[in-house]
C-alpha cells in the first residue's frame, strides 16, 4: 500500500502554529499518514521580502516540526532549478518516491490563483489537490477540477506569515523611536 503522503509547500516566512495545525489536521482525519513541509527557497509568485533566508527558514522548520514524527521537512526544492515551481517539485517526488501517493495541500488562498501557477494542469491531471479554507478567501472549487477536495471544517486559523513579519517590523521600529 502506498503512503499517502501531503506536499505542504511555502516559504515559511516564519513557520507558525497554523502550518502546524492543517499539517496536524490532515493526519490527524485520517487523511494522509504524513506532510511534508516542502520549504520553497524562492517562490516564483511573491515578492522578495523576506525577513530570513531560505537556510534559516529551513533550520527553523526542522526546530519547530522535530517533535512531530508525521510531519516532515523537505529540502527537495534546495536541489532542483530556481524558481522552484510545484509542477516539477511532485514530478521529482515521485520519481524518487515511487512507493507513495503524494496530494498537494493548499489554501484557498493559493486555491483562488491556482490557475497562475506554472504546468497547473500537470498538477490538477495527476494530484489530489487538498485544500484548508483561509479567513477572506473565497475558498471555491471549480466543478470540473474533480481532484480538489475543499476540507470545509478544518478550523480556519486567522494568522499568517505575512501578518507576523508585519508585526516583526513594527516592533521594530517601536523599538528604534
Amino acid at each position: 500500500m502506498l503512503l499517502r503522503t501531503g506536499i505542504f509547500g511555502g516559504s515559511f516566512n516564519p513557520i507558525h502554529s497554523g502550518h502546524i495545525a492543517i499539517g496536524e489536521y490532515f493526519h490527524r482525519s485520517g487523511i494522509l499518514d504524513e506532510v511534508w513541509f516542502v520549504v520553497s527557497p524562492q517562490n516564483p509568485l511573491k515578492t522578495s521580502e523576506v525577513s530570513l533566508n531560505a537556510e534559516e527558514r529551513l533550520q527553523a522548520c526542522r526546530e519547530v516540526l522535530k517533535d512531530y514524527p508525521y510531519l516532515t521537512v523537505s529540502d527537495i526544492e534546495f536541489e532542483l532549478p530556481r524558481p522552484s515551481y510545484m509542477a516539477q517539485t511532485l514530478k521529482s517526488l515521485q520519481e524518487r518516491y515511487p512507493d507513495r501517493q503524494f496530494s498537494l495541500i493548499i489554501g484557498g488562498d493559493n486555491l483562488a490563483h491556482f490557475e497562475r501557477w506554472k504546468d497547473y494542469r500537470q498538477i490538477l491531471d495527476n494530484y489530489d489537490i487538498l485544500v484548508y479554507p483561509r479567513p477572506g478567501s473565497p475558498n471555491i472549487v471549480p466543478e470540473n477540477w474533480k481532484r480538489v477536495r475543499l476540507f470545509e471544517d478544518a478550523t480556519l486559523m486567522d494568522i499568517s506569515s505575512t501578518q507576523i513579519r508585519e508585526q516583526q517590523k513594527l516592533a521594530r521600529e517601536q523599538q528604534a523611536k
